[in-house]
């Protein structure tokens, strides 16, 4: 008896399930047709009060910028504490070298900014 029950269900919904679909998708259609024609003269993220877009580019610069300072304050570390490990002057070697090494980090960050030309040393008769 549940599988009469069952089987005629079945056919039902094979019957109604083609015409169920292609209604369905004809909304979608429809849907999609009116959000193209709403957002054609709409500007993305010109509304007040939305989000500002990322841009990727800025992002990269940002930590571009970041790394070339910290690069600059690790490496002068390290070397001031090779120093300090070598010569036996223990506080000394990292304090001035890890103060070059920021005074190094800060420079590469203002060339990669473009604040600071870059320093090429072109031979006289290059030019």
């Amino acid at each position: 008896m549940a599988d009469d029950a069952r089987g005629k269900h079945d056919k039902d919904d094979r019957k109604l399930q083609p015409t169920d679909e292609a209604a369905l998708s004809a909304r979608f259609q429809r849907l999609g047709e009116r959000l193209g024609s709403i957002n054609r003269g709409r500007n993305p993220g010109s509304q007040p009060g939305s989000p500002p877009a990322s841009d990727p580019s800025a992002i990269a610069r940002g930590f571009r910028l970041s790394v070339e300072l910290v690069a600059g304050v690790l490496v002068g570390a390290g070397i001031g504490w090779l120093l300090d490990w070598w010569l036996g002057i223990s506080p000394f070697g990292m304090i001035v070298f890890l103060l070059l090494g920021f005074a190094a980090g800060v420079l590469n960050v203002m060339r990669a900014a473009g604040v600071v030309k870059p320093n090429r040393l072109d031979p006289p008769g290059s030019k």
